[in-house]
């Protein structure tokens, strides 16, 4: 059976035949133009779509090609012997890790290149972390072998280091460098690696292991059970050579796909009732949102009404394509395993599921990490203020590890992202897409202020008007208390000094005061305020007098208690090539940084810090600037510490200009 589309044929493929594969590991190692190679040599394209050049199929967006790497998740179809192959290439750079997850949470298996010129990467082992919680099988293909300076040997040593006694090299190179020119089938002819390749599928079942034990040659069939069971039961990584760019060893690459498990084989393919997982939106011009999805169970229909089962509402499904990068074909159908986009939803969501209305489902949805960088923004006029705020959320959805939100503590729009990277791109999204254009300014801190000694002082209220008139009298005590416990209020009034019903107004006095404090103005924290004595009038007394005469107290009480300043404190993790560690440990020093300790990751050490956050930023380029790109860094709120005598005094004399 045929899709039939402006002359276009599309096969319909069963389950067992599809095979969805995710391509994810450090930029630079070759994914996109692994992909290009397989696209190329399956006909898709005539010629080898290269990035360097902007004619790459996957990477088609204006600002991949100016920037020449991958910045959205990719998709491209192709057929290999008789199987459907779906590629996901992902980006490498961190900043856009989110990518990364969604492109895994929908595939069944992970291929992750790695660079023969510089060995493991962190991109690379993030890639391994998350193929392992999502439990899906990993093939590793060593790229760029064409390359003067490729080590095959090397690579290899340190991927078996990495990944395990598992992986088994299926091809190795013929020469290296500029002497590389093909690949060499590890089963098919005499080398080192056979016998520890057919020892280790051996392993992976009795039969075969009472065979291999017997000295009884292994049959073509034997290999390929053998393959396909250590692959699926994640026993056995395949490791494949060659370069990609050069299209040298990537057809064997192909050739191999029948082994990797197809979407039939999953837990969630046994249902019978629909289930699809929105994973990707693209904003597009002409179309407006694409939503990427992928049939888990069941059959999608155009033209039919589902639900969404994590919104509770009932979506119209209209068109389905299926995806070539940019190029898009329309269907009538997708069955499982399928991966393709949907337009004109209304409610659906990236990481929504879609089900039957009979009998739903609701799959497992997407876990994106925290934002890392943040930096303020502001309309270059004022009539763009709506246009902005509805172009970011439109990129939200584009990039969950995006977000945006306005800062009424700071007076700020703030725009945060997993690094600056990400953010530039947004901004540049931001300017094509919707047509506005921000300036940038650094984020204000959130300070507290807090005191260091104790004090005490009298709030009185006292005014007399016609008729009744007001008075409120009270005496309050500030102690400073263990950083972190906040403010707490104390009533120790004794004897009626205050009657009861008047000490509310007291506590929401002084709770309404300590939000603005007496230095810069930041909220008041770390102390406690206890009221022990005051007056009262039988007939002027109210709650609003007694709540300003609070407020008084407050604000006579702070300046003899020694008011200081506190500032954010981040806990920071960097995890960087043990070359490039001393500078980054001064880099880090630089901004006030102490740290805490290191520890070894192979060629990599990790870092641990703790920096003030107004120290932070632009940090994220900083570190890309000193790691040649493979440093990368997180960071999480610690605690407050007190600023800097010399830094507080400049923070003080920079509020009194502004106020000015």
């Amino acid at each position: 059976m045929y899709y039939l589309k402006k002359e276009v044929m599309v096969k319909k493929y069963e389950p067992e035949a599809i095979r969805n594969i995710v391509l994810m590991s450090h930029s630079g190692t070759g994914k996109t133009t692994l992909a290009e190679a397989a696209l190329f040599n399956a006909k898709v394209t005539s010629r080898l779509g290269k990035v360097d050049n902007g004619t790459s199929i996957l990477d088609y967006a204006p600002d991949e090609i100016e920037r020449k790497i991958s910045i959205n998740l990719g998709i491209a179809w192709f057929e290999w012997n008789d199987k459907l192959i779906n590629l996901i290439d992902t980006p490498g750079y961190a900043d856009f890790w989110g990518d990364v997850i969604a492109g895994a949470r929908v595939a069944d298996v992970c291929v992750i290149p790695i660079n023969a010129t510089t060995g493991i990467q962190p991109g690379a082992e993030n890639a391994k972390s998350l193929a392992e919680q999502y439990k899906i099988p990993i093939v590793i293909f060593v790229n760029q072998l064409g390359k003067e300076n490729a080590d095959f040997e090397k690579t290899f040593k340190e991927i078996k280091e990495l990944f395990g006694k598992g992986v088994i090299p299926l091809t190795i190179p013929e020469g290296s460098g500029i002497q590389f020119k093909s690949v060499l089938s590890v089963l098919e002819s005499d080398n080192p690696y056979k016998s520890d390749v057919l020892e280790a599928i051996a392993e992976v079942e009795d039969s075969l292991t009472e065979k291999y034990l017997n000295e009884e040659p292994f049959t073509q069939e034997d290999i390929a059970r053998g393959l396909e069971i250590g692959i699926k039961n994640r026993k056995l990584i395949p490791l494949y050579s060659g370069d990609a760019y050069n299209n040298i060893g990537v057809k064997e690459f192909l050739d191999a796909l029948p082994y990797l498990p197809s979407p039939s084989e999953r837990e969630e393919a046994k249902q019978k009732d629909l289930s699809c997982l929105t994973f990707k939106t693209i904003v597009d011009p002409h179309l407006g949102e694409l939503k990427y999805i992928r049939v888990f169970s069941g059959n999608l229909e155009a033209g039919t009404f589902v639900l969404n089962s994590t919104r509770k509402k009932e979506e119209k499904i209209n068109q389905i394509y299926i995806l070539k990068g940019k190029e898009r074909e329309e269907v009538p159908s997708l069955g499982v395993g399928r991966i393709g986009a949907l337009v004109k939803l209304k409610i659906t969501q990236t990481g929504d599921t879609l089900t039957d209305k009979g009998n739903p489902i609701t799959l497992s949805s997407l876990e994106f990490p925290e934002p890392q960088t943040s930096m303020a923004i502001i309309p270059k006029t004022k009539k763009d203020e709506e246009k902005v705020s509805n172009g970011l959320l439109k990129l939200h959805e584009e990039s969950p590890t995006f977000t945006s939100f306005y800062d009424p503590e700071t007076r700020q729009t703030i725009i945060s992202g997993l690094g600056e990277l990400q953010l530039d791109v947004i901004l540049g999204k931001l300017k094509d897409k919707f047509g506005v254009e921000v300036s940038i300014e650094r984020p204000r801190i959130h300070y507290r202020e807090t005191i260091t000694k104790s004090g005490e002082a009298q709030g009185k209220y006292k005014r007399q008007t016609g008729g009744h008139g007001q008075y409120g009298d009270c005496w309050v005590r500030f102690e400073p208390v263990e950083r972190g416990k906040g403010a707490e209020f104390v009533d120790a009034i004794v004897g009626g000094r205050i009657p009861k019903r008047f000490i509310p107004s007291v506590e929401k006095g002084l709770k309404e005061a300590l939000e603005k404090g007496i230095l810069v103005g930041y909220p008041t924290t770390d102390f406690k305020m206890t009221l022990y004595d005051g007056s009262f009038h039988d007939v002027d007394s109210s709650d609003i007098a007694f709540k300003i005469a609070a407020s008084m107290a407050f604000r006579a009480g702070m300046p003899e208690c020694a008011p200081t300043l506190l500032e954010p404190i981040m806990k920071v993790e960097v995890i960087v090539p043990g070359e490039f560690m001393g500078d980054v440990m001064g880099d880090l020093s630089s901004r006030r940084g102490k740290i805490e300790n290191t520890e070894s990751m192979g060629k990599y050490q990790k870092v641990h810090a703790i920096v003030p956050e107004t120290e932070l930023y632009k940090f994220s380029t900083t570190l890309r600037s000193q790691t040649q790109g493979m440093g990368s860094f997180s960071q999480k709120f610690s605690h407050y510490e007190e600023v800097p005598k010399e830094i507080q005094k400049r923070i003080i004399e920079e509020h009194k200009k502004e106020k000015d």
